[in-house]
């Protein structure tokens, strides 16, 4: 049971847990068992609410999201958006709390507004390593259609997260944001911040933010050859996140929350990835690794299948003709994140997933598991083989994102 406060009743039914019976290591630190090496591939940090504001070049500082009042109405408004966003602010108390105040690189919340608090804060959950996304205002960094607003904002990231995490990379491990709706200036981020010393690429689920249009570029375009090769060039894998490619706040109304969660936020993810193996980007890239990041994979084994089903039964409208099946370039080049996930979880050894699958604790959202860690993994992956436990839990990640393994964890 988590220490660092009482937990909400809401939040009881985390501590639930069948414990480790049976496992041959522990993902829980201190204990007498040999801890599993665990790797989170998708954490988040928000970077000073300042930033953007007082880094982005002068030109686009009017266009940064701002917050107004309305009415006693708290809006997010955005450029290149129709419509301001109301702010749903619940009053949270215990742990959901703690998940709003934690993440933080500064001036949120003292508890968590260092790099020291949050290496602790992830010790406690038995995190070894941890690949970080966005937080805060920096996950809107991707949406709308001005490609060189999008692309100063995340300049900006690209330089303060390196350098925020750069005395512990060998750890923390952020990404880099690659806008690429224009491919030369997509091609000419990659190859500064492969020299700055990122581990990892993020790129959006499809290159143009919104609903698809007749002129939108995508993925499989013949001008997008000169980004994979260039990404083949730095070697560094690249991560869809969810919520990248398009907004994932639709739905209104009742139910809307759980419509945007599920429907507009993780169900997205699965074209890019469809779409590199289908295409024949993987197979003319061989040395592309890519992953799926936040959006869970109960999905991925029905993807695989409805792929080379696709494949063999539509076969007068399939191009191009590809060596191998659709499947087969996710298996060797592709993964996806996975926390929570009962389904994922339960066909991963039916189906020889068990190498494509990658634990995260999603510190600090609500949707994540963090600081309840063990709880959820002993609730979810008892029914595995040692192996691939230790997989899911941290090796595939360490081969994927280049992490290397402390000896005493080997």
């Amino acid at each position: 049971m988590s220490t660092l406060l009482d937990v909400n009743p809401e939040n009881e039914w985390r501590l639930d847990t069948p414990g480790e019976i049976g496992w041959e290591r522990t993902t829980r630190p201190g204990q007498a068992k040999k801890k599993y090496f665990m790797v989170s591939c998708d954490t988040h940090v928000m970077p000073p609410p300042t930033l953007f504001a007082e880094r982005i070049e002068p030109r686009f500082r009017d266009m940064l999201p701002k917050v107004e009042v309305r009415d006693g109405v708290r809006y997010l408004v955005q450029h290149g958006t129709t419509r301001a966003e109301p702010l749903f602010e619940p009053e949270l108390t215990g742990d959901d709390l703690l998940r709003t105040r934690a993440g933080a690189a500064l001036s949120v919340h003292l508890a968590f507004d260092s790099l020291e608090a949050r290496l602790s804060a992830q010790d406690r959950d038995g995190v070894d390593a941890e690949v970080i996304f966005p937080n805060g205002p920096a996950l809107l960094m991707w949406a709308g259609h001005d490609i060189e607003f999008i692309m100063a904002q995340a300049r900006v990231w690209n330089d303060w997260a390196i350098d925020y995490f750069g005395s512990v990379l060998d750890r923390c491990a952020p990404v880099a944001a690659i806008p690429t709706a224009d491919v030369d200036l997509a091609v000419a981020e990659i190859e500064r911040v492969a020299k700055l010393g990122y581990k990892a690429l993020s790129l959006p689920s499809k290159p143009i933010f919104g609903p698809e249009e007749p002129g939108h570029t995508n993925y499989q375009y013949p001008p997008y050859a000169k980004l994979w090769s260039a990404i083949e060039d730095v070697d560094l894998p690249i991560a869809f996140h969810v919520a990248s490619g398009k907004d994932p706040r639709s739905a209104r109304g009742f139910g809307g929350a759980i419509t945007n969660y599920v429907v507009h936020a993780m169900a997205p993810g699965l074209e890019p990835l469809v779409t590199l193996c289908a295409s024949g980007v993987i197979e003319r890239h061989p040395r592309i690794r890519f992953a799926s990041i936040e959006a869970n994979a109960g999905w991925l084994a029905w993807m695989l299948e409805s792929m080379d089903e696709a494949y063999r039964k539509h076969h007068f409208w399939v191009r191009p003709k590809l060596k191998e099946l659709p499947s087969t370039y996710f298996k060797t080049n592709g993964a996806c994140s996975l926390g929570e996930d009962k389904p994922a979880l339960a066909l991963a050894e039916q189906f020889g997933l068990e190498d494509n699958l990658m634990w995260a604790n999603d510190f600090p959202h609500h949707e994540g598991t963090w600081p309840h860690s063990a709880e959820a993994i002993e609730r979810n992956m008892g029914h595995l083989r040692e192996d691939s436990r230790a997989k899911i839990l941290g090796l595939n990640a360490a081969r994927f994102f280049g992490f290397e393994i402390p000896d005493h964890l080997k």
